[in-house]
């Protein structure tokens, strides 16, 4: 069989119904599943259970997964979950970051909007920057980026007859894989068996999983092998991304050159759900200075829910936005030194 996912098209919404008549009544359609369905936990996550393996009642990011199709062809599946009729009170989506942190901001997350703060104090900041001789500020962004690996996310699922699961897939952390499976399959550790079928290109997008939780739920309940593959579209909303950012530096130095201080306060668009965003904002926090001697630092650094897709691990972890804030900065400062 073939799996499908139906997606929301709204990044903020509240569901109302769904019918999958309609859809159970194509030719060649063996089962759909929502989150009823769902026979263990119905939240994952590497870090923090907080994702619905199928949306409950509540829509955080535009491609939010509502139900899973198997059919017996990939056409017929993609038909068949057009066809699932979902009724939405659809909302004004909370998209900037810097917009969510104030206290008077709708709650995208029910904790608060602000997934961690990370704060680091070194020395004196006020009477460094009366030493300083020169002093620049600015404000650096940096946009979501996608790994776009040249193999979309795929995996075969295998009933083994006896209650348990065998699942192929492509992975960055394949026992972490397991871990989360197992848990929303409501099954033991040792019943879920994950091969490894290549990585397949990855940059940090194969650490959070895809279609492993959906394709096994639908291979259990029709107890016959179900493959599902993402199309280009899906993929981009279907794995993590890079952390879009905006980050402030303002840096001190003397005459002569010496860094007297640097203050920063980044900002990283978490998205809708936690995923690594709670350690890509510490080792940003952390590299936030550059690769510099300074002896006094003032770093806030905040990873921000919002109603935008989830963002998480890839290539350079959080360092690549400060990196490039600061280096920036960097460059503003020898301008106004007339340094090199």
């Amino acid at each position: 069989l073939w799996g499908v996912t139906v997606r929301s098209p709204h990044p903020s919404a509240t569901i109302t119904s769904i019918d999958i008549g309609p859809a159970l009544a194509i030719a060649g359609v063996a089962t759909i599943l929502t989150h009823e369905d769902v026979p263990g936990s119905k939240l994952y996550g590497m870090k923090q259970a907080d994702q619905p393996v199928l949306a409950i009642d509540e829509i955080r990011y535009q491609g939010q997964p509502i139900a899973i199709v198997a059919a017996d062809h990939p056409e017929t599946a993609r038909r068949a979950a057009a066809a699932v009729e979902i009724g939405y009170d659809v909302h004004d989506p909370l998209t900037d970051p810097l917009v969510a942190m104030h206290e008077t901001a709708r709650l995208v997350c029910p904790d608060g909007n602000v997934a961690r703060h990370v704060k680091i104090r070194h020395g004196d900041i006020a009477a460094a920057r009366a030493a300083s001789d020169v002093i620049v500020d600015g404000t650096y962004e940096v946009g979501t980026q996608d790994p776009a690996v040249l193999g979309p996310e795929s995996g075969l699922a295998v009933p083994d007859g006896s209650g348990g699961i065998d699942l192929y897939v492509a992975s960055q952390w394949i026992h972490d894989d397991q871990r989360q499976v197992a848990a929303s399959l409501g099954l033991p550790l040792e019943h879920v068996r994950v091969t490894l079928a290549g990585v397949g290109g990855a940059f940090g997008g194969r650490e959070d999983i895809s279609v492993h939780i959906h394709a096994c739920m639908l291979a259990m309940r029709t107890g016959r092998p179900v493959k599902m593959s993402y199309n280009r579209e899906e993929s981009f909303v279907g794995h993590v991304h890079r952390h879009p950012a905006s980050m402030r530096i303002e840096q001190g130095a003397t005459a002569e050159g010496r860094l007297t201080f640097t203050k920063a306060e980044i900002v990283f668009d978490g998205g809708a759900y936690t995923s690594t965003s709670k350690i890509v904002i510490a080792n940003g926090s952390y590299f936030a200075a550059g690769a510099y001697a300074v002896e006094n630092v003032e770093i806030d650094g905040y990873a921000v829910y919002t109603n935008n897709p989830p963002c998480g691990a890839m290539r350079g972890f959080g360092a690549v936005q400060t990196c490039y804030a600061i280096e920036s900065s960097m460059d503003r400062l020898a301008v106004a030194l007339d340094m090199d």
